[in-house]
């Protein structure tokens, strides 16, 4: 599947649609540190979001340290950001919300 990368004005669309992700400064990645209760809780986080990622076929960068986990997304085969990048986005701000 060939992925577009999306405008900036597009990418401001998105974000204005999802709470607490940052555009990073060069406007190819957005991010967000997710914080839990537990490792459990944030390990049930970072497992149900891989098999999201497996399906969409996009895969995050992400660092987890205890309760913490910082996530950045981007589409390295266009060095910016796609619709992808904002379907795993959303998947994940449901998956964080599921694990309260």
């Amino acid at each position: 599947m060939s992925l577009e990368k999306l405008s900036p004005q597009a990418v401001e669309r998105e974000l204005e649609a999802l709470r607490d992700w940052t555009l990073r400064e060069d406007g190819a990645a957005i991010a967000r540190s997710f914080r839990f209760r537990t490792f459990s809780q944030a390990f049930g986080f970072m497992t149900e979001c891989a098999l999201v990622a497996e399906r969409l076929n996009h895969h995050p960068e992400w660092f987890n340290v205890y309760s913490r986990v910082d996530v950045t997304l981007t589409t390295h085969d266009v060095s910016g950001l796609t619709v992808q990048d904002f379907k795993l986005a959303r998947a994940m701000d449901r998956a964080a919300r599921r694990s309260d």
